[in-house]
This record gives structure tokens, sequence and C-alpha cells, in this order.
């Protein structure tokens, strides 16, 4: 598996086994990967990161797939796929990490944690859960599929971004419509995310998540939106009894999209559970040294 990383004028660049992801690192302090959701990129989490970059060192990455890193170069788009980038820029990090995910990122921490306990610290899991019924994610399949168009400009763009995500701020949308599209050799706008990889990725999200779930032996907060239409409270029930020793937390004033319309909630959730993390660590070397 090779883990070296480079550095560009816009980001750095994490050379890993079968891709190679554009990441935003900012900060100093414990290391947090930040994951996107299906279509999105780093910038989507770009309030958090500003939020955690006073006491952690943030990476945002285009997961495979999506934004500037692009289709990946062995096609690959399983969940195993993902959760090796993740152990790779752990790797190229230099220590194990603390993962929050989002959606489709959520799926990879707890497939990384799962897969490769060594590289991964912690999970906060944000709205992607075992047991979301067929029929949601058949829904959010063919609403994927839809965004898979051409925009006149951005005023189209960000109209239709509005209508797609009606609790985001206007800021939010503006960043999506900035660096979520390319324009085509005709003066159109298309979406970064390719299609191919959107495809397949969205059939991969209905595989079983609760086997990798349950075999997850680091510690783990599990949030969802309040009024998310992805994971229903009955999803959110069921996975709570599947984990019971995971904290559970429902965010007020979000539907999915809760890192991006509830930033500052989010921030707070991860700070505090680096700092339980952090507190648990210590009393077990003390524990231990007695």
């Amino acid at each position: 598996m090779m883990h070296a990383a480079s550095a560009t004028e816009e980001g750095r660049r994490f050379e890993l086994e079968g891709a190679c992801l554009w990441g935003k690192v900012l900060g100093s302090g414990r290391p947090v990967l930040l994951l996107h959701g299906v279509t999105a990129n780093a910038y989507v989490w770009e309030p958090v990161a500003e939020l955690l970059s006073g006491s952690m060192s943030v990476v945002a990455v285009d997961q495979r797939g999506h934004g500037r890193t692009g289709p990946a170069p062995d096609s690959d788009y399983t969940a195993a796929a993902f959760a090796r980038d993740v152990a790779g820029i752990a790797a190229a990090m230099g220590e194990p990490l603390l993962v929050v995910g989002h959606s489709l990122g959520a799926r990879n921490a707890v497939e990384a944690a799962a897969r490769y306990p060594g590289t991964v610290a912690g999970v906060v899991a944000i709205d992607f859960t075992p047991f979301i019924e067929p029929p949601v994610l058949e829904t959010l399949g063919a609403r994927v599929a839809a965004g898979d168009r051409s925009f006149a400009d951005l005023d189209e763009v960000r109209a239709y971004l509005r209508r797609r995500y009606p609790l985001l701020p206007d800021v939010g949308i503006q960043r999506r419509a900035l660096y979520g599209y390319c324009k085509t050799a005709g003066g159109q706008l298309r979406p970064l995310a390719d299609p191919e990889a959107m495809r397949q990725i969205c059939a991969g999200l209905a595989d079983d998540l609760a086997p990798a779930l349950a075999r997850m032996h680091v510690p783990g907060v599990l949030v969802r939106g309040a009024s998310s239409a992805l994971v229903s409270p009955e999803a959110f029930r069921r996975t709570q009894r599947l984990r019971p020793d995971l904290p559970a937390i429902e965010v007020t004033g979000a539907d999915h999209y809760v890192p991006e319309e509830r930033p500052a909630a989010v921030a707070d959730i991860v700070l505090s559970f680096a700092d339980r993390f952090s507190g648990e660590r210590a009393n077990n070397r003390v524990a231990g040294e007695g």
C-alpha cells in the first residue's frame, strides 16, 4: 500500500492504493478526518473544519469518485475500497485518526474502524446507520441520478440546489455551487461527482452495515438529524439497540445534512467526544501504572 502525500497549491494529494485523494488540511493538534456524503466534497465541511482547527489537525478529503479526486483509477467504489483509503490516510498522517463521517462518509468511517482498527481512534457517524429502509435508499439513488445534468450558469445551479437542500443556509448553497461543479467545453456546468461512481456508490449503500458496526471496537458516537428523511426514528432506535454502548444524539433544526445546517452543533459533538476519549485514555494509563 502506498502512503506518500504531496502538497499542492490548493490542497494536499494523498497517493493511496487505487486512488489519489485530494484534501484540505488545516489546524494543529489531534488529527481528525472529515468524510463527506455522496455527491459532495471536502468543501462542505468548511464551517465545521474552521471550528475544529483551533485545537485539532483537520483533514477533509474528496473521497474517490468525488470532487477534485475524481474517478478512482481502479474503479472500485465498494465499502472495502473506501475503508482502505481511510487506513491509507491514517498511515500518511502517522497516527490513528478520529474519523467524522456524514452519510456515505459515516458508512465508510464505520467500515474502516471495523476493518482497520489500528488506524481509527474513534468514529462520529452522522446520519447513516444500519436498518435504513430499502425504499428510502431507492429514493436516494433516484435523487442522486437526477443530479447528473447540465446547467446554464451558477444561478441555475443555485436554484436547483435550493430546491434540493431546503434547510441549507445561503452560504452552504453557494459553497456547493462553487466547489461542486465544473465548466464544460461548451460553457455549461456539470457536477464534479462522477456519475458512474455515484451509481455504484448508491447501490453499495444498501449493503448491510450492521455486522461492521457490531464489530467496531473503538469509541463512537451516533448522530441523527431530528428531521432526517434518510435515517428514520425506527432505524435510529434499532441501531441504538445494536450498540447501546454508543452515545446517540439527535440534532434539532437539521434534516439529513447536519454538518452544513448545524455546523456548530457538530463541532461541539466532535470536540466533546475527543475530550472524553482523551480523558478515558489518560485514566486507563493511570490505572495501568497503578
